[in-house]
């Protein structure tokens, strides 16, 4: 029998006891209660479930508690067996009582069958799981020994094929050592031949190298020679280059300066003459504007200037800026 099997019993027992226990519980509370509600006082008729229920309940916990024991293999002693017999007589002598006050005889037997099948159904599963914990047990032993027998022979049997691969490597090791030292002693050989080979290939690539390196040199020193010149050449060009941009750069600054002092003479002599005493022509008072825009005079004094007015003048300078947007110094050679 294998462990599905005992768990299938095992649950089958405790199905069928609990369904017992629980049948015989439901029938003792029906048939007791209405016999503690006659020995009961009135007003404490509700109490009459209780008592059944005391009695069940020690019964639950002497079935439960002997399943958990018998599972472990245990044996709670003698006080577990009073308990149970002792459940066991209450719950019939309760059962019967009524009917063997009222002298029923059939009564008597039919109230006794329930708390009977329950002390014999308690009694026969604790039985049987205590059976079935010693077959358990015997049953893991037998399997333990099974094991342990079959490890035993595992390791007998990877110890000899151990031990017949550690002479096949002793052997094997033997012919590679043999073979070993064959192949050295001609490796020896072909080695020294490749030695003097080598040797004599080394002597004629070290007179070519030489050669080559005499070659390069000379190469190099010729090539430094050139790079020597040519760079000299440029640095003479870059020089020459150098010089004329600081030729231009100088007659270009020259120029803007006499440019520059040429605007400020027109300048000068277009403000020199003083607050107009007539409007001038056009072409004249926008050069004065502009000279004056120049200076940065406001727009009465180049209004005075020129004899126009003052809305003209502003939209001349309007202009002049719209033109002009880094300022009226930008504009100094405007009037040239």
């Amino acid at each position: 029998m294998n462990s599905v099997q005992i768990r299938s019993a095992e649950r089958a027992l405790s199905v069928g006891t609990w369904m017992i226990v629980g049948g015989a519980m439901l029938y003792s509370i029906l048939t007791v209660t209405p016999l503690a509600a006659r020995h009961t006082p009135n007003e404490w008729d509700w109490t009459a479930p209780i008592l059944p229920l005391v009695v069940d309940a020690a019964v639950v916990i002497v079935v439960r508690l002997d399943s958990v024991l018998a599972r472990l293999g245990g044996h709670g002693g003698r006080w577990p067996v009073v308990l149970r017999w002792m459940t066991g007589c209450m719950t019939v002598a309760l059962n019967v009582a009524d009917s063997a006050l009222k002298k029923d005889v059939v009564g008597v037997a039919v109230h006794s069958v329930a708390p009977l099948l329950l002390i014999v159904t308690a009694e026969a599963g604790l039985a049987y799981r205590r059976a079935i914990t010693a077959a358990v047990t015997a049953l893991e032993a037998q399997r333990r020994e099974e094991r342990e027998v079959r490890e035993r022979a595992a390791v007998e049997r990877r110890e000899a094929v151990e031990k017949r691969a550690r002479e096949e490597r002793e052997h094997a090791a033997m012919l590679a050592r043999e073979q070993r030292d064959h192949e050295a002693r001609l490796a020896r050989e072909q080695a020294e031949r490749e030695e003097r080979a080598r040797r004599e290939e080394y002597e004629r690539a070290e007179a070519r190298e030489r050669a080559e390196r005499e070659a390069r040199e000379r190469g190099e020193r010729e090539r430094e020679q050139q790079q020597r010149e040519r760079e000299r050449l440029e640095r003479e060009a870059a020089e020459r280059r150098e010089r004329e941009r600081r030729e231009r750069e100088a007659a270009a600054r020259r120029e803007q300066r006499e440019r520059q002092e040429r605007a400020e003479r027109e300048r000068a002599a277009l403000l020199v003459n003083g607050p107009a005493t007539e409007k001038l022509p056009e072409d004249h008072a926008r050069k004065v504007v502009h000279a004056a825009f120049g200076e940065g005079l406001p727009v009465r004094a180049a209004a005075d200037l020129c004899g126009w007015s003052i809305g003209w003048v502003s939209s001349r300078y309007q202009e002049l800026r719209d033109s002009a947007p880094t300022g009226p110094r930008a504009l100094e050679g405007a009037t040239s």
